[in-house]
């Protein structure tokens, strides 16, 4: 049975990105605060800002103003952007190289700093340095079976480490000292600093594109087989049972506590909390699915969008409207985290009673009086 838990709403229009050129394609996008990035498929950069507006009926929209573009002087496309604010850096990958660019005029850093050899790249979104003026990045590397760690600065960059993989890596994502790895064939969490690895579970590479994303400390979602969402931590066990996706999923999100999936022809959104599927959004042409800050982004070759999720107590009062008792308190039970503490609890009291009497005129007075109780 379905929730309304998002609403589907288009930011960046064709006409804004490339007017009546056909042949310009969006390859990759950044969102950070309000600064939305877009690369594209003949080496452009375009700089965004976002803004938000609520009418007072309530319906969310979104302005986005162009701010500059920017050639990269290459005919590559633009296939990876990343920003580390507190260096004001945009890291572009391009033609196996990774450039820093200044996020506000994407103009290069003067010293000209880069890393060459790069196929793909990640942020370690918990690091070990302690330095608050420096990123840490996992790169696949060129090289065979090469995966390579670097410490950016605002205009430099040190190589960390090089960790050898026992198959060719295709995707990756970091937790600390530990790599969640999608190889040719199978899985594995491994610890770049002691070199101990942990397979998890096989998967074909060839058949089907591995999706390998971090959603908390220390735990990982990726894309199993079967057609499963599955979860990992780095210790290699899953805590939460898997969700069911489709067999071709291109790219999946969290924004909690719903696990979002991208296919050829839907978005998907699953709940953590019980692990069913909640919604369905037709979504044709889909090509990127991401969430930035908690802000869940999809687009097209030509288009952008935001998913916006409709207030949890907004969804719990839809649940109780059509008597989905059990589904309504485990979702209340699980925004828990994202209320503060006395305004959940008034906020739970209110759900207990209005599911109590739910309960009492469906005649199931036992539940009903644990409710009240």
């Amino acid at each position: 049975m379905s929730v309304k838990a998002f609403k589907l709403v288009s930011a960046v229009e064709r006409e804004m990105l490339m007017g009546d050129k056909n042949y310009i394609n969006i390859e990759c996008i950044e969102c950070c605060g309000k600064n939305l990035y877009i690369g594209t498929n003949d080496c452009f950069i375009y700089h965004f800002l976002l803004d938000e507006k609520v009418s007072t009926a309530g319906k969310i929209t979104f302005a986005a103003t162009k701010q500059l573009h920017k050639y990269l002087g290459l005919k590559k496309p633009v296939s990876e952007l990343k920003a580390a604010s507190a260096l004001t850096r945009l890291l572009v990958l391009c033609d196996n190289t990774i450039t820093l660019v200044n996020m506000i005029n994407l103009e290069p850093v003067p010293s000209g700093a880069r890393i060459k050899g790069a196929v793909t790249f990640t942020l370690n979104e918990n690091p070990v340095s302690g330095d608050p003026f420096c990123v840490e990045v996992c790169i696949i590397s060129v090289k065979r079976r090469t995966i390579q760690m670097f410490m950016v600065f605002e205009d430099r960059i040190q190589i960390v480490k090089e960790v050898f993989t026992p198959e060719q890596p295709c995707a990756v994502a970091v937790d600390g000292y530990y790599l969640c790895l999608a190889l040719t064939t199978q899985y594995i969490i491994l610890n770049y600093n002691t070199g101990v690895s942990q397979d998890l579970f096989p998967y074909c590479s060839d058949e089907k594109r591995p999706i390998v994303k971090r959603i908390g400390r220390q735990e990982f979602l990726l894309a199993g087989p079967g057609g499963l969402g599955m979860f990992a931590t780095v210790d290699g066990i899953s805590q939460r049972a898997p969700v069911h996706w489709s067999e071709n999923v291109i790219g999946a999100a969290l924004c909690f506590p719903y696990v979002v999936a991208l296919d050829e022809e839907f978005i998907t959104v699953h709940s953590m909390l019980d692990q069913q599927q909640k919604q369905t959004l037709p979504f044709k042409e889909g090509h990127i699915l991401q969430d930035f800050e908690g802000k869940v982004i999809v687009a097209t070759n030509k288009g952008v969008y935001i998913l916006v999720p409709l207030p949890l107590e907004k969804q719990i009062q839809d649940l109780l409207a059509s008597h989905r008792v059990e589904e309504a308190l485990v979702l209340a039970k699980g925004a828990r985290r994202n209320i503060p503490k006395e305004k959940f609890q008034v906020m739970y009291k209110r759900i207990l009673q209005q599911a109590g009497f739910i309960q009492f005129a469906q005649l199931q007075f036992l539940e009903a009086k644990e409710l009240f109780r």
